[in-house]
């Protein structure tokens, strides 16, 4: 959640930063692909009305539901490895030992209890705290005074990942506080991914913003407003995003990447088409993959895009490069492009239409693409397309408000992600990666 600030002198603020200590969240391992898991707030909000709703509040048995779907239903061996409480857990007040505490009714084990849940199932438990007097949604907040108490409560919880709001702090508390809740982490011994809200508050972009210190700072960070269920949010986002790629760009890369914000794919407000359109985007910003929805209720068709091997893979590449748009047509089509390991790239034609489908006519040179021959899958189709050379005409037909998304290597690369031994061996690399981190850090079992 985003909310208001309380301006202070630039030049005042800008002076303090050369103050800090220098810290290095992001140098220890930690995210060094986007995130990828489940998240609540914005499909269940802050609803806290457990006697009337039982099956929809923040509650424990909420968490302990999506842990279990995350585990049993194919996510978790996808990379789809944690599981994120939102605002709205806190009880009104803090304990007498001054440590923030889980609502009693609602969360009647405790986060600890929680924690040691959700990694029996091989998963990772994330949750929220805000730099301010208050979270957003009214709970206690974390002023600068309670900021090593807090990170060591998360730690003593076994809490893996942090996203720390700002709601109801102003400039100068958000320029001290955000760095300081990284050292404060990095002290406890424990690794936890760090996610900060801080860019959004200061005004998203240089020179309010210096992207340099955010990632040494912060593992991934909001730049912009939350989204909500509908299409329209959802561009306003890209818009942003691809508008302002020159400045935010070349900041993200392994163990650094930019934030717009939740995967709304199964909720109520997009289509199939541009559910697709969400998750082929936000693979090709290298975008964390934070759903929220209701896992225990996914259709099979929203079930297919998130689960789509190939756009993980994309969205999971090594190389941590975030990707481009490339041309804004008159037609309304885009094209966006990132590039790959092994010289490989991902291509989305993007139609901005609401009439019918659209054929747009392009050849991978007017791409940029080098002279020869290449290797093209369909990443939403699941076909592999005939051989194309560079300078070859080509015919795409993008229905509205949806994308076609290609995976593109060169000719001589074999396997590709065409083959499903191949993909089976990407999501095996990715597993045995974690399983071996877990391994080494002592902290998790999987049963």
């Amino acid at each position: 959640m985003i909310g208001s600030t309380v301006p202070v002198s630039l030049l005042f603020l800008l002076s303090l930063l050369f103050l800090l200590p220098r810290v290095q969240s992001n140098d220890n391992g930690l995210a060094r692909t986007p995130p990828m898991g489940w998240m609540a707030w914005e499909r269940f909000r802050c609803d806290t009305d457990c006697k009337d709703d039982p099956q929809n509040c923040i509650s424990e048995a909420l968490f302990r539901d999506m842990a279990d779907r995350l585990a049993e239903d194919g996510w978790r061996e996808l990379g789809y490895e944690y599981v994120i409480i939102d605002d709205c857990w806190m009880s009104k007040a803090r304990d007498p030992e001054g440590r923030l505490q889980p609502d009693p009714d609602r969360f009647p084990s405790g986060i600890r209890r929680l924690a040691d849940y959700v990694h029996s199932r091989g998963l990772k438990l994330g949750i929220y705290a805000d730099m301010g007097r208050y979270t957003c949604m009214g709970f206690p907040g974390t002023t600068l005074d309670r900021i090593r108490t807090d990170a060591q409560t998360f730690a003593d919880w076994g809490v893996d990942y942090l996203k720390f709001d700002g709601c109801n702090s102003n400039a100068l508390e958000q320029l001290l506080g955000y760095p300081l809740m990284s050292k404060a982490l990095n002290a406890t011994g424990r690794p936890m991914v760090f996610s900060c809200s801080w860019p959004v508050y200061v005004g998203s972009l240089p020179p309010e913003v210096n992207y340099t210190l955010l990632g040494e700072i912060c593992h991934l960070w909001r730049n912009y407003y939350d989204i909500q269920d509908s299409w329209d949010s959802l561009q306003f986002i890209l818009d942003w995003f691809f508008t302002h790629q020159d400045f935010i760009q070349p900041a993200a890369g392994p163990g650094r990447w930019n934030d717009p914000d939740m995967l709304i794919i199964g909720n109520f407000g997009l289509s199939l088409d541009q559910s697709r359109a969400q998750m082929a985007l936000w693979s090709i910003m290298a975008a964390p993959l934070i759903m929220s929805t209701d896992l225990r209720q996914l259709d099979n068709a929203a079930r297919a895009v998130l689960q789509n091997k190939v756009a993980i893979n994309i969205n999971q590449d090594p190389l941590g490069v975030q990707g481009r748009r490339l041309l804004q047509e008159k037609s309304k089509i885009e094209v966006y492009w990132r590039p790959l390991v092994d010289s490989c790239s991902a291509v989305v034609f993007l139609s901005r239409r609401s009439d019918m489908p659209y054929i747009y006519h392009t050849s991978l040179s007017k791409l940029g693409f080098d002279k020869g021959s290449y290797q093209v899958y369909d990443v939403f189709g699941g076909s592999r397309l005939k051989p194309l050379n560079s300078t070859e005409p080509i015919r795409v037909s993008i229905n509205p408000s949806g994308v076609v998304m290609w995976y593109i290597a060169p000719a001589n690369r074999n396997p590709g992600p065409w083959d499903r031994d191949w993909v089976q061996n990407q999501v095996q690399k990715q597993v045995q990666n974690r399983i071996q981190n877990w391994d080494r850090s002592g902290l998790h079992t999987l049963l």
